[in-house]
């Protein structure tokens, strides 16, 4: 039995490669500083958990419709609505088996064979798998460290084809932490508009945003823009619920339409009582989220002024997620020969920038302890004067 072409064409997830790696060495009682996990390590609070143990105990295990329950549906667009200024109603929303089920459901229903997707670079791994998966073509535009990561709307003027279909956009950014500003945004929603091209925009770490800096809604720019947007959310990261699998996708009503009809056969509707604690999320107290924030900037704070002070390492300062992305190209190793030597040498795992599309990096996530943070720095500043 042989694996299909499709399988053949996409590369598996280099994030999970890294964990999977240090947790081997850490079950083998090294200790292990692990940067290369993208979630918090904060618990789900409190009353989000209790509502989901409520919703087991008064017998909610059943199917919901495939889209997720109506009141959970209804509370996202009234989210939506209010914080980002939003117009959807909640026949515009999908809730889906994670965040990256959502992106899939929304690229497969609007991307095909012949078509082009812009992902500014560096990127999330999965995104240009997924538009592979969908027998598209992913078309990279650069955004260079000196730009702040960020691209311009003349380079998106210059990446726009007739095949072109939609651009995927990030921000705040996975792996890189950058922030578009309002005004940012809308020199990329004028050209859009012009050409008539779609915007994926994936809004996961909308909560994790700092320095005064503002998340902005690319949608909620004019009508306009409104037309062309999808929006991609999730609870993973505000909520510390990664391993609830909990993710929606709000968009025009037939590309919801058609996107539930393709989760209809897949995974059906989410997990039934995830979603009631995901109501009691969106009901309840924002204290939690807001606490995670500050000690996230914190954190931040205190590791890219260890990074800044190892020679050898080039670090900017992110203004949103959990990832720092130092340049390391003044060691003279590529990304992929840093990391293993790193993790080998130091058991310091960090992820390789080839992997997001930018050799010259390493991406470290800070959504662990102080104490890791701490003892990586020494480890790594070892590493790197011993190169």
């Amino acid at each position: 039995m042989e694996l299909s072409d499709r399988i053949h064409q996409i590369t598996p997830s280099m994030t999970f490669a890294i964990s999977s790696a240090a947790q081997q060495l850490a079950a083998r009682g090294e200790d292990v500083c692990n940067f290369g996990v993208g979630e918090p390590d904060f618990i789900t609070p409190l009353h989000i958990r209790e509502a989901a143990k409520t919703a087991l105990d008064e017998g909610h295990t059943k199917y919901t419709p495939t889209a997720g329950l109506p009141e959970l549906r209804q509370l996202i667009a009234v989210k939506l609505q209010a914080e980002n200024q939003l117009p959807y109603e909640a026949g515009q929303i999908l809730v889906s088996t994670g965040g990256k089920q959502a992106l899939y459901n929304m690229l497969m229903a609007i991307l095909g064979p012949g078509d082009e997707a812009l992902i500014p670079a560096p990127y999330w791994v999965t995104y240009p798998e997924i538009v592979k998966l969908t027998g598209a073509t992913p078309v990279f535009i650069e955004a260079t460290q000196a730009a702040g990561y960020k691209i311009t709307p003349s380079q998106l003027t210059a990446a726009i084809t007739s095949r072109t279909r939609v651009l995927i956009l990030n921000s705040p950014s996975n792996p890189t932490g950058a922030v578009y500003t309002r005004e940012e945004m809308q020199g990329l929603a004028d050209v859009l508009v012009a050409h008539n091209v779609a915007v994926l925009s994936d809004e996961i770490y909308e909560k994790l945003t700092y320095d005064g800096m503002q998340h902005t809604s690319i949608g909620s720019l004019n009508p306009l823009i409104f037309d062309q947007t999808i929006t991609c959310n999730g609870f993973s990261k505000a909520y510390a619920a990664t391993g609830w699998r909990l993710g929606y996708a709000a968009a025009p009503q037939h590309i919801i339409k058609g996107a539930t009809a393709l989760q209809s056969h897949s995974t059906s509707g989410p997990n039934t009582f995830a979603q009631y604690g995901a109501v009691t999320a969106l009901e309840g107290s924002q204290d939690e989220v807001l606490k995670m924030r500050d000690i996230f900037e914190q954190r931040r704070d205190f590791f890219v002024a260890g990074l800044q002070a190892i020679k050898g390492l080039d670090c900017q300062l992110p203004h949103g997620a959990f990832y720092v992305f130092p340049d390391i190209s003044a060691t003279g190793l590529d990304s992929t020969q840093f990391c293993r030597r790193l993790l080998d040498q130091e058991y310091v795992a960090a992820v390789p920038g080839a992997a997001f599309g930018a050799e010259s990096n390493i991406r470290l996530s800070y959504a662990t302890d102080t104490k890791t943070i701490e003892k990586g720095l020494v480890r790594l500043e070892h590493f790197v004067r011993s190169l």
